[in-house]
């Protein structure tokens, strides 16, 4: 069941905080080799991440209000526009969660919005909004997805990788049978193996975010695994 494109739909992530600038050059470097979409690194690595990758079709993907997205609105925006200027071309952000569990749905909106403003007064600047599945039910993951569309994010995404759990195939569909075809679909947190990658794109994925790419890549083209930037 190979899918041809699938290196192109992995983000190569390293989040830890413990992450050191050679880890990031190696990630970069791997990134490189098998042609994934994006790195996803923290905002501190932009900068490194952008002068290794600028002559490359890789994108530079960071985290905005990460893990938590208990931020203020205004420190998400600030942290988007700075990584943007920094070299970031895909930001992922962390909804309020707590706006959401209480139902203030326009807090929730207008967090989502502003930070999809900031990326979007750029060109090509892609906006993934994190909801973290492992914390709702079905009920405020479809109000959490239906509110990122209204706010005209490019994706929305399962999970931060820091929670109780990261994506499942359930989750994933769900969110693609609310956002539809016109918005992306990221699963992230869990993805270890071309069952799990090719699962997550059947349930209507088209972005993986994972720490395991290199082991993805690997396993596809037949080598042998071997630890990656990120350990695994």
């Amino acid at each position: 069941m190979a899918e041809p494109n699938l290196l192109q739909m992995i983000d190569h992530t390293l989040l830890k905080p413990e992450a050191t600038a050679p880890q990031i050059e190696t990630l970069c470097a791997e990134a490189i080799t098998y042609g994934f979409a994006a790195v996803c690194v923290n905002s501190v690595y932009v900068p490194l991440a952008y002068q290794l990758l600028k002559d490359s079709p890789v994108k530079v993907c960071t985290v905005v209000g990460f893990p938590l997205g208990a931020n203020l609105t205004a420190v998400k925006v600030f942290e988007a526009e700075r990584a943007i200027e920094q070299g970031a071309k895909e930001i992922d952000m962390v909804i309020h969660i707590g706006a959401l569990k209480a139902r203030n749905l326009q807090a929730l909106h207008h967090d989502i919005a502003a930070v999809v403003l900031a990326c979007h007064a750029s060109d090509n600047i892609l906006c993934k909004v994190i909801i973290e599945t492992a914390l709702l039910n079905d009920e405020e993951k479809t109000l959490a997805c239906q509110i990122a569309k209204e706010a005209n994010a490019d994706f929305v995404k399962t999970s931060t990788g820091f929670s109780t759990h990261g994506a499942t195939p359930a989750d994933v569909r769900l969110m693609r049978s609310v956002v539809g075809d016109g918005v992306g679909v990221k699963a992230a947190g869990g993805v270890r193996s071309l069952a799990d990658a090719y699962a997550m794109i059947e349930a209507g994925a088209n972005r993986l975010g994972t720490s395991a790419g290199v082991a993805l890549a690997k396993a596809l083209l037949g080598e042998q695994a071997t630890p990656n930037a990120s350990g695994y």
